[in-house]
């Protein structure tokens, strides 16, 4: 009978979950994968906070819209004029009332708008505007759009390890470690902050305008140009392409003036868009603008067939920059900056080495002092420990997680409890020793006895861990995630395990109340 009991299904576990701990572990030690990656405060880099503006995703989706309508327009011989946008909505005139039917089938292809009609005697009138549930569904998309955007960019540069979450309603928190020097930082900055917004305009070189105002008049804008920024472009609006239709973009260099250049594809709907505007306006000028600056506006010598252009730029960074920012798609709004913050590769250097001697120091202690009071049930309740700490780092490293300052406080604090949940262990199994229980009839009641209370706190903490992560910023997610991982080994190790070794040695040897500290 004894000889059955010796190996049990809970110290079949335990072993198997120590050695698959300390395999999955190892990486982390030598710098392969899986392993886990250390955060801002442990590594230095650069730290931001960006707003998303919402309200311009609004503005951007009506002129979309309004880009749309005048293509359809012309490609159709549907004459309309005063093609006017105003931040959420659009206006025009349907001069032949005839092409009713023609307009009204292709607005019902607008998802999520409201059409509105008014007859005049000079035709009808339509107004189209974005409701308001409508518009926050635009902000919200703009804002997880933006966060898949900036780290494709992030990624696309070459960056390791980079974190971009959300903070809030509309703010998003971007971590990159191992930034050293502010040119890293300015170009990080420059490649986050650019919403790469490419648009095409006519150039209206029929009128004359200085200010916004004057512009308006003739349904037009003007921009400045990108290297000399009195110099304005009055330009035709809507424009008549956006760079949602890019396929790619490279860097090259042109070949008469072998300048920095980007080179970039439209997909089928975005070259048919341009071989059509550009056959209709041969001998005008189409600006090419990049974030509401003119880089260029070259005269239309003959139909551009093929869907391919190029923007010149003043340095081949720049060009990269700007290239890794068109391929990974505009951002639908602007975002600012809110909060920057610089940790240096020193002051992570030193967090990680006053962090493992406090890490150590407290480990060393504990062990020392479980293994003196509580003698072999201390021993046991050590093996527990260390393969604890084995597991919460094997676990992160599957989860690709980051391990930050606070997150090795959450570390030390589950050593502290995965240690607590031994001791109320040990202290039920001598409470039955000295009522004269048998030793195993002690050690079952002593684990029956404590799970109660050992169940009361962890469960108590995890809900505050799940609401720390749920609420808090991204030092307080480490912090939460690692005390949780903890937990959760804990409930391996201390209960599951300890008992799967008490079993054993149950079933091996003659087990005495000095082996649980007592004389």
């Amino acid at each position: 009978m004894m000889n059955q009991k010796k190996i049990s299904y809970r110290l079949v576990i335990f072993i198997i979950v120590a050695i698959l701990g300390i395999l999955l572990s190892i990486p982390s030690f030598i710098g392969k994968e899986p392993k886990v990656n250390l955060g801002l405060d442990l590594q230095g880099g650069m730290y931001l906070v960006l707003g998303v503006k919402g309200e311009e995703a609004v503005k951007n989706r009506v002129k979309t819209i309004a880009s749309a309508i005048q293509y359809i327009a012309n490609k159709k011989d549907i004459y309309i004029d005063n093609l006017t946008t105003d931040n959420d909505n659009l206006s025009f005139l349907l001069l032949d009332t005839d092409e009713e039917k023609a307009i009204d089938k292709e607005l019902q292809k607008f998802e999520g708008v409201k059409v509105t009609k008014t007859r005049t005697k000079d035709g009808i009138e339509y107004t189209i505007s974005i409701p308001p549930q409508e518009q926050e569904k635009i902000k919200e998309d703009a804002l997880k759009q933006a966060i898949v955007t900036i780290r494709s960019r992030l990624d696309a540069y070459g960056l390791a390890e980079p974190s971009v979450t959300r903070q809030g309603k509309d703010k998003i928190v971007v971590e990159v470690p191992g930034i050293k020097t502010p040119k890293e930082e300015e170009n990080i900055r420059k490649l986050i902050s650019s919403a790469a917004h490419l648009e095409l305009y006519l150039v209206d070189d029929e009128h004359r305008a200085t200010t916004p105002q004057e512009a308006r008049k003739y349904g037009d804008i003007l921009l400045p140009s990108k290297d000399n920024p009195k110099k304005l472009y009055l330009l035709k609006t809507p424009p008549v392409l956006d760079g949602s239709m890019i396929t790619s973009a490279n860097v090259g260099f042109t070949q008469k003036t072998n300048q920095p250049a980007i080179f970039f594809s439209l997909n089928s709907e975005g070259a048919e868009i341009f071989g059509d505007v550009t056959g209709k306006n041969v001998g005008k000028r189409l600006a090419i603008v990049v974030d509401n600056k003119v880089y260029s506006a070259p005269v239309i010598q003959e139909r551009i067939g093929g869907g391919h252009g190029q923007i010149t730029v003043g340095s081949s960074e720049e060009a990269h920059i700007l290239a890794i920012a068109l391929r990974s798609g505009s951002l639908p709004a602007p975002v600012v900056l809110l909060e920057k913050r610089s940790v240096g590769a020193s002051l992570g250097a030193d967090s990680i080495k006053k962090s493992m001697i406090a890490l150590i120091t407290g480990f060393v202690v504990v062990v020392i002092f479980i293994a003196v009071y509580y003698r072999t049930a201390g021993i046991v309740a050590d093996i527990a420990l260390i393969v604890n700490l084995f597991l919460i780092l094997a676990v992160m490293a599957l989860l690709g997680a980051t391990l930050t300052l606070p997150g090795m406080a959450g570390i030390v604090l589950t050593v502290g409890m995965a240690v607590d949940a031994n001791v109320i262990i040990n202290e039920r199994i001598r409470e039955l020793i000295r009522e004269g229980k048998p030793i195993r009839q002690a050690v079952e009641g002593g684990y029956k006895n404590a799970m109660s209370a050992i169940l009361d706190a962890n469960i108590t903490t995890l809900i505050a861990a799940f609401a720390l992560f749920s609420y808090g910023t991204g030092p307080i997610k480490g912090f939460a995630i690692t005390m949780t991982l903890g937990i959760l080994a804990s409930m391996v190790t201390a209960i599951v395990g300890t008992h799967g070794i008490w079993e054993y040695l149950l079933s091996t040897r003659k087990i005495t109340p000095r082996d649980f500290g007592m004389e």
